[in-house]
């Protein structure tokens, strides 16, 4: 027997049943507040450093743009166009007016080419910087291992047991690591660090060892490469151009430290530092693989060409708002 058919209270009235509010309409009062979320706080008036759904409600209510609108219904209309003001990305502009020689160089080395000639067997590539600061925080309660549904415990609070700098060479082709610690940074520990990659083969007996560093302080000049030459006259020193450190594959080995060895941090002292760095360079280079490096001089020019396109635009607009 089949069952009746349960009717609301509209049908067993014998009316229709009332129909849904509208949903918000977008229109205007979307657009304008799209409009709003492309301008900068600041140039507004607001006392923000960025835009969230809620403000933006909120300046959209204030403005009379919309009498009442919710974050949620901002938050959808800012989706259709994937804008997200809460989020930032920083830049910095090319100053270095020889970047792309510079650059060039340093890719080139990764190609295992210099000045269009391919690297001898006996050459190598060598890729070197310092990691500063690195504390030693004792925890003052014991770190808790992770458990079945449970993370990682570190007590907040610690005591501070100094600092200690991280120095590193990275052989680009063998991918091996060479590091010491360093009670800070400096042309002597960087000399230091050198003299204890050279001092040993293959490099000691090599035709040509370049180095490739960044323009910090410790190795930024041609003092420094003169001082480099007469220490090891097999050693080149090969420069970043500036602001372009992220062109050092070091930073890559760095990176790794700072994620398996540095964080949590959590040290009785300097020493047991210096003792966890050097054991994890012995387990690193036993499976070490070189890096699979694929920024080439082609994607250079590409990031030239676009920073000209930008700069290009930039001066235009600017050029307009003073003719105007």
């Amino acid at each position: 027997m089949a069952r009746p058919v349960r009717r609301g209270r509209h049908a067993r009235a014998g009316r229709p049943p009332a129909p849904r509010p509208p949903a918000f309409v977008h229109g205007a009062a979307g657009a304008q507040v799209k409009a709003l979320a492309c301008q900068l706080p600041a140039e507004t008036g607001a006392p923000l450093s960025c835009w969230s759904c809620p403000e933006l409600a909120r300046e959209a209510m204030a403005r009379g743009i919309a009498p009442s609108v919710s974050a949620s219904t901002v938050r959808r209309w800012l989706g259709q166009d994937a804008l997200k003001p809460w989020q930032h990305r920083s830049w910095i502009f090319v100053t270095d007016p020889d970047f792309r020689p510079k650059a060039q160089q340093v890719l080139d080395l990764y190609a295992h080419t210099w000045d269009d000639v391919p690297l001898g067997e006996d050459e190598y590539v060598i890729s070197a910087d310092e990691k500063t600061s690195i504390q030693a925080r004792c925890r003052c309660l014991p770190t808790l291992a992770p458990g079945k549904a449970r993370a990682m415990r570190v007590n907040h609070t610690y005591g501070r047991g100094g600092a200690v700098a991280y120095l590193a060479a990275y052989d680009v082709q063998r991918a091996r690591v060479f590091g010491r610690t360093e009670p800070r940074t400096g042309i002597d520990p960087f000399m230091n660090l050198v003299t204890q990659v050279m001092s040993r083969e293959h490099y000691a007996s090599a035709k040509r060892v370049f180095w490739i560093v960044d323009n910090g302080s410790s190795h930024r000049g041609k003092k420094t490469v003169d001082r480099l030459a007469a220490a090891f006259p097999n050693a080149v020193m090969v420069h970043t151009p500036v602001h372009a450190s992220w062109l050092n594959q070091v930073e890559i080995y760095f990176s790794i430290a700072q994620r398996k060895v540095v964080s949590p941090n959590d040290f009785t002292d300097l020493a047991q530092v210096g003792d966890r760095l050097r054991a994890f360079e012995d387990r690193y280079n036993a499976t070490a693989q070189p890096f699979q490096w694929k920024y080439t001089t082609s994607d250079l020019d590409d990031l030239l060409a676009r920073l000209d396109r930008h700069t290009a635009d930039h001066h235009e607009e600017s050029s307009a708002a003073v003719a105007a």
